[in-house]
């Protein structure tokens, strides 16, 4: 319970700072975790992103200063953090579908997104297999992407980057340099504050890097997750992980990346694990 809790202290913390630049920093060290795995644990529990339910709430409490009549559209969109009336009004009729001029008229609706609350939910029916490795610091050979804060902007480039290195050749270099363990294809996601957060597309290898990057994955204790199938089986694995396993695991997330191991590159059959940083609650 105490899990949930710390989720609920954030969004208790995303309440009372609407009317502010939210610190996602600040966020992930409420839930004892990076803001990048609070994201993700976030996105996966409410079902949608986290950018999203916050335009969402500040639109709600918009809507109803709107319709005291008293303040100006101006002032409400600054209130919000917009600082062009035409980004605040593209924003507004997202969530409401009208304009904000529209809603000091009587009679009109609009939407009202309540705030969000976690609790534990009974799930589960299918087993999930895992196992517990304490792994020393490894090196890692291959390319990396820049990884923006806001997790949802990097769907796309993540996938992009994939099939660039794919086209020209880089991959099949990358696998033929791999010679220590773990034996395959590694996505690295090293997210963790306040460092600058980077995808790594890389093999363990102790060959010369050239003109790669090279990185050196920490020391830590991950939870595998083995799995086969296409790219959405593993996103549906890691669902499954943040809103089954974690929660009533006896472990938190930890500070270390978050590891892809693709044992068989097949984009339409993969052999594939799903290393989560953990450390004991």
């Amino acid at each position: 319970m105490e899990w949930i809790e710390r989720l609920n202290d954030a969004i208790n913390y995303i309440e009372t700072h609407l009317t502010e630049d939210l610190d996602m920093e600040q966020l992930g060290r409420i839930a004892c975790c990076s803001s990048y795995h609070f994201q993700r644990m976030f996105t996966y529990m409410a079902g949608v992103p986290l950018s999203e339910y916050i335009r969402r709430r500040k639109m709600s409490l918009a809507a109803v200063d709107l319709q005291g009549k008293d303040m100006k559209i101006i002032d409400v969109a600054g209130k919000y953090g917009y600082s062009s009336p035409t980004a605040f009004n593209r924003a507004f009729q997202s969530i409401h579908g009208i304009a904000p001029s529209a809603v000091k008229n009587e009679g009109v609706s609009v939407k009202s997104f309540p705030p969000i609350v976690f609790k534990i939910t009974v799930k589960g029916v299918e087993e999930m297999n895992y196992r517990i490795e304490t792994k020393e610091a490894f090196r890692i050979v291959g390319v990396s992407v820049p990884l923006d804060k806001d997790i949802e902007k990097n769907f796309a480039v993540i996938p992009a980057k994939w099939g660039e290195i794919s086209a020209n050749g880089t991959l099949q270099r990358l696998i033929g340099m791999m010679d220590t363990p773990p034996m395959g294809v590694l996505g690295v996601s090293t997210c963790n504050d306040p460092e600058p957060w980077r995808y790594y597309i890389a093999v363990p290898t102790s060959q010369p890097k050239g003109e790669l990057e090279e990185y050196t994955v920490p020391a830590a204790t991950w939870a595998v997750f083995p799995g086969t199938g296409t790219n959405d089986s593993i996103q549906e694995l890691e669902q499954r992980i943040i809103t089954e396993w974690l929660p009533t695991s006896g472990y938190e997330y930890g500070n270390a990346p978050d590891v892809e191991v693709y044992l068989n590159p097949d984009p339409q059959n993969a052999q594939y694990e799903v290393w989560v940083p953990v450390v004991k609650r």
